[in-house]
This record gives C-alpha cells, sequence and structure tokens, in this order.
C-alpha cells in the first residue's frame, strides 16, 4: 500500500493549506502522509483504518473533513465508480489524463494511460469547439482470469484498490 511520500505533492497541499490559514494538526499530518504515500484508490474508511494504525486517536471526523481540502486543493480527486462509497485518486495531480478499467467482479480498479485517446479527445472538442477542463474514461468489464479461469486473484484484496498498468 505505502511507497515514499510524494514530498512534491505533499509539499503543494501544505501550501494550499497555508494558503487557506487552517491549522496543521498531528493527526491531519498523518493523514496528509498517507495519502501522499499510496498510489491506490481509498476510500474514507479505509484511510480511516490506514490511519488509526499509525496514530489511534484519529478521529472519523478528522478524516471526513481532511478530504475535502485534499480535493479541493485539485491534487486528489473523489471519483464515484457507482459502488457503494466515493473512493480517492492519490495519482490524479501526477497523471491527470488517465483513465480506469473497474473489474465489475472484484472491484480492482486498474489505471492506464493512452496517448490514442488524448489525441482522439483533442480532435473531437477542437471539431466541437470546446476547451477541455478535464475527462473521465471508465470501463467496466470482467478480468480476463475470471472469464478464463473462473477465478480472479484479486477477488480477495481489497476493493478500491488500483494498479497502474
Amino acid at each position: 500500500m505505502l511507497a515514499a511520500v510524494n514530498t512534491s505533492a505533499k509539499d503543494k497541499f501544505l501550501q494550499f493549506v497555508d494558503r487557506q490559514g487552517l491549522r496543521l494538526t498531528r493527526q491531519r499530518m498523518v493523514i496528509i502522509d498517507l495519502v501522499f504515500s499510496t498510489r491506490e484508490h481509498f476510500s474514507a474508511e479505509q484511510l480511516l483504518a490506514w490511519a488509526r494504525v499509525r496514530d489511534a486517536s484519529i478521529s472519523r471526523a478528522t478524516v471526513y473533513r481532511t478530504l475535502p481540502l485534499l480535493t479541493a486543493s485539485g491534487l486528489v480527486r473523489e471519483m464515484d465508480f457507482g459502488q457503494d462509497c466515493k473512493y480517492y485518486d492519490p495519482n490524479y495531480a501526477e497523471h491527470p489524463h488517465h483513465n480506469h478499467i473497474i473489474c465489475k467482479d472484484c472491484q480492482k480498479i486498474f489505471e492506464f494511460e493512452s496517448d490514442k485517446i488524448n489525441r482522439l479527445e483533442g480532435e473531437i472538442s477542437q471539431r466541437m469547439g470546446f476547451v477541455v477542463d478535464s475527462h473521465r474514461l471508465e470501463i467496466t468489464g470482467s478480468c480476463e482470469e475470471l472469464r478464463r479461469m473462473g477465478i480472479c486473484k484479486n477477488k480477495d484484496e481489497h476493493p478500491g484498490q488500483s494498479r497502474r498498468d
């Protein structure tokens, strides 16, 4: 789950918080470190569980108050994949043009980027007289392994975990 802290994104977020005149508590710093140390999509409840491993005093309210700040900063994106909760994409700032494939059976989220899709998006938007602010492409289906073997190795992993391909 955790990798090295993405210090660039974290520094940008800390500057954002400073401009907003907000306080950075020890608990909020734990949450920020966790968010910028993962490449996985996560739910608020997953983030709370991760945070409580580091600091049992972190409250649900602190997590839920920090998530809107993260999305308002533009560094994390809230995603609705049609499941029972929202997911947060910590890879958005570094890869704003990535897309998602979601396995409807195991809920695994795969990320991908495509120059072809980016070119097509540019051609279509230009032809229609639009300037693209953002795009969102989600493909849902069953993964190859499930179709081929009747079982998916990702089925036992946490829903919402992402893989970058």
